[in-house]
């Protein structure tokens, strides 16, 4: 999304910005780093049994155990990396838009490139426990594959006929549920759609082999 010429690079001094990334992030460092932990056990264990060190003779099905260690210790590390930068992943909402941070990189969903903003939210497993996200309708075409945004790109059912089907969905913890919403109404109650329960799993997933194969693999 390019910038209309009237809105700053970065939200006001009196934004009100609401953390996303850190509760999550405190719960996959710990999974990358025990992954990486395994992987370097099994990178070993597969290395010392294709050469036959110690008293074992070489054995080539020590290869299998070295692409596994490779695996887990990419998966491991990967998931430290995009951990560590999620970590400071942030919502600031001011009198412009909204505004979303992904740790590395920020942008802006303009309040008048909206015709609503609601959340929506639904149960997830055996407890029950509540998944939340903003919804943030058009009024008009957007870029899928917007640097910051594309993330929140949702292809579905528009809520009105004259939407379009693209509509941006932000995820975000229960703990900053209550904060996010009433800094939204604040600054634009005339856009807010209220609130609606969906179905388990209604979430979805980025569509990244779409964005990928659009931006011929890359992420501009």
């Amino acid at each position: 999304m390019s910038f209309p010429g009237e809105l700053s690079p970065s939200p006001s001094p009196t934004a009100t910005v609401v953390p996303t990334g850190r509760r999550s992030s405190r719960r996959m460092i710990p999974l990358g780093l025990v992954l990486t932990a395994i992987s370097a056990l099994v990178l070993f264990g597969g290395t010392a049994m294709t050469v036959g060190l110690g008293d074992g003779a070489p054995n080539p099905k020590g290869i299998g155990g070295i692409v596994m260690g490779l695996f887990l210790g990419f998966i491991g590390v990967a998931g430290l990396v995009t951990s560590w930068s999620a970590r400071r992943s942030s919502v600031s909402v001011d009198h412009l838009g909204l505004w979303v941070s992904n740790g590395r990189a920020q942008n802006v969903i303009p309040w008048q490139s909206l015709a609503g903003v609601g959340l929506h939210w639904s149960k997830m497993g055996r407890g029950g426990v509540k998944v939340y996200s903003i919804e943030l309708c058009p009024n008009a075409p957007i870029d899928r594959d917007d640097p910051v945004l594309w993330p929140l790109v949702r292809d579905e059912e528009p809520l009105h006929p004259t939407l379009p089907r693209l509509r941006y969905r932000l995820p975000v913890p229960a703990s900053s549920r209550v904060p996010l919403v009433a800094a939204i109404q604040q600054q634009v109650p005339q856009l807010w759609l209220g609130e609606t329960e969906r179905e388990a799993g209604y979430m979805g997933v980025p569509d990244r082999k779409g964005h990928r194969e659009r931006t011929h693999g890359s992420s501009r």
